[in-house]
C-alpha cells in the first residue's frame, strides 16, 4: 500500500478536533476522492498526507516510512521525492516562465529529466507558451501548468485540493481530462478533494468527511 491512514487524530490549537481515528489507504494506480462540506478536515487531512503538518494521534505511512518518525528535514525530503501537489490557486511562481515553473519541482527533487518536461508540455497544450510568465495565462492554462509541475518530478502520490475551484466548467473539463490521463499513464496514486459529486464519480474511490470523520 502506497499510502495508509491509520486512526489519525488532528486538533486545532486550543484543543478543538479537526480529525477524528481518520483511516483509509490508497496503492499505486488508484484514484480516491474526498469529498465533504466546508471546514470538514478535508484539506487538513491532505496537508497531513503530504507531509507538510504534524497530526497528535494515530500513524501515516507513505511508500513504506512513518511520518512520525521524520523531523522538519526527513518531512520535506519526503515530499521531494514522493509527493506532488495541485492546488485550487495555481501557486505558480510569477518571476519564472512557464518552461521554467514546470521544472522547478523537478529540479528541487533532482530529477529533472528534459524529455519528459518537454513531453508533459506538449501534452498540456503548453508548448507555445513556454517563454510567457504566468500573469499572461488564462485561469486554465496556469492550472495546466500547475499540473505539468507537479507531474514533472514523476511523484508515486499526487494530492490534488479542488484543482477546478477557481475554472469555468469548460476549462474544468479539460484539466481534469488531462490530469486524469496523466496519472494514468504515470501509475502515481491521486487523492483528491472536491465538492462536486460529478468529479468524484469519475475516480475509483471516494470517502467522505463529515465532522472529522469518515463517514
Amino acid at each position: 500500500m502506497l499510502l495508509t491512514i491509520d486512526r489519525v487524530q488532528k486538533a486545532y490549537p486550543g484543543g478543538r478536533p479537526v480529525l477524528q481515528d481518520v483511516s483509509l489507504s490508497l496503492d499505486m494506480g488508484e484514484t480516491l476522492a474526498l469529498t465533504g462540506e466546508s471546514g470538514s478536515g478535508k484539506s487538513t487531512l491532505l496537508n497531513l498526507a503530504a507531509a507538510l503538518d504534524g497530526f497528535d494521534g494515530g500513524e501515516i505511512v507513505l511508500d513504506g516510512v512513518a511520518l512520525s518518525s521524520l523531523n522538519d528535514p526527513g518531512r520535506a525530503e519526503l515530499r521531494r521525492q514522493k509527493v506532488s501537489l495541485v492546488f485550487q490557486q495555481f501557486n505558480l511562481i510569477p518571476s519564472l516562465t512557464v518552461d521554467q515553473n514546470l521544472s522547478f519541482h523537478a529540479r528541487l527533487a533532482g530529477n529533472c529529466d528534459s524529455d519528459w518536461i518537454s513531453h508533459l508540455a506538449q501534452r498540456l497544450g503548453l508548448g507555445d507558451l513556454l517563454e510567457r510568465y504566468p500573469e499572461s495565462l488564462s485561469g486554465g492554462q496556469q492550472q495546466r501548468v500547475a499540473i505539468g509541475r507537479a507531474m514533472a518530478a514523476k511523484p508515486k502520490l499526487l494530492l490534488a485540493d479542488e484543482p477546478t475551484g477557481n475554472l469555468d466548467e469548460t476549462a474544468s473539463s479539460v484539466v481534469l481530462d488531462l490530469m486524469f490521463s496523466l496519472v494514468a499513464d504515470t501509475g502515481a496514486a491521486l487523492l483528491l478533494v472536491t465538492h462536486s459529486q460529478d468529479i468524484a464519480a469519475r475516480l475509483d474511490r471516494r470517502a467522505h468527511l463529515a465532522n472529522g470523520r469518515i463517514t
